[in-house]
Formats: structure tokens, C-alpha cells, sequence
């Protein structure tokens, strides 16, 4: 029962960080496409560990210096949405899978023109 209250309430912390993260004046933070990937929150709700993937990020130190100067307001404006006993401390890391993933693909395409190419 605890399990899925709180996948509830990753779920939700994932889809309230989507939304706020759009909003962050930061331009430090507003470098890319911005995806909340996954969520994961400690058993007493205090820490939330999330995972960020951005397509297009220039900067990634700096990007995580925006994130720390933003994440005070975004836990206040996450407690304002949800009602949680506590409002968890957000701690970010950043998702490199789906870079990863389109670096794969963009592999696996040369390897395929170059097999058409020489069939022709």
C-alpha cells in the first residue's frame, strides 16, 4: 500500500516539477527542452531525487548552478500544489539516455546508408 501511495506521488512531483521548470526565469535553467524523466522520493518524504534530460543544453555546469539557485522556489511552489506531510528537498541529476539513445541511432543510420550505399 505505502509502494503505490508514494509512485503516486513521484508520479505527481513529476508532472508538478514538468510544469514549474517551464516557468524558472533562470537563464542558466532555460537552456534546452527541458524533461522530468524520473522521480524518485525517500520513504519519509523528505528528498526527492530527479532526473532531468535536456535536449539542447549548452552548459551543463552551469545549468546545475541555475538549478540550485531555482530549487527553493520550485520546493515552495511544489508544497503550494501538493499536499504532502512535508515537502521534499529536491535533488537534480541529469539524464544523459536520451542523448544517448539519439547518439546510438544516429549510429546505427550511418551503418545503414553505408550498407545501401554499397549495394547500389
Amino acid at each position: 500500500m505505502a509502494s503505490n501511495k508514494l509512485a503516486r506521488t513521484n508520479d505527481d512531483i513529476q508532472r508538478v516539477l514538468a510544469n514549474l521548470l517551464t516557468q524558472v526565469k533562470d537563464p542558466r535553467v532555460q537552456q534546452g527542452m527541458i524533461s522530468v524523466t524520473r522521480v524518485e522520493t525517500t520513504g519519509d518524504l523528505r528528498y526527492s531525487k530527479v532526473w532531468l534530460s535536456v535536449l539542447g543544453m549548452e552548459n551543463e555546469k552551469e545549468f546545475k548552478k541555475g538549478l540550485r539557485s531555482a530549487s527553493g522556489w520550485l520546493r515552495h511552489e511544489l508544497g503550494t500544489v501538493l499536499d504532502l506531510r512535508y515537502t521534499p528537498e529536491l535533488v537534480f541529476e541529469i539524464d544523459h539516455s536520451i542523448e544517448e539513445g539519439a547518439h546510438i541511432s544516429a549510429l546505427i543510420e550511418q551503418l545503414h546508408d553505408k550498407d545501401t550505399g554499397s549495394e547500389a
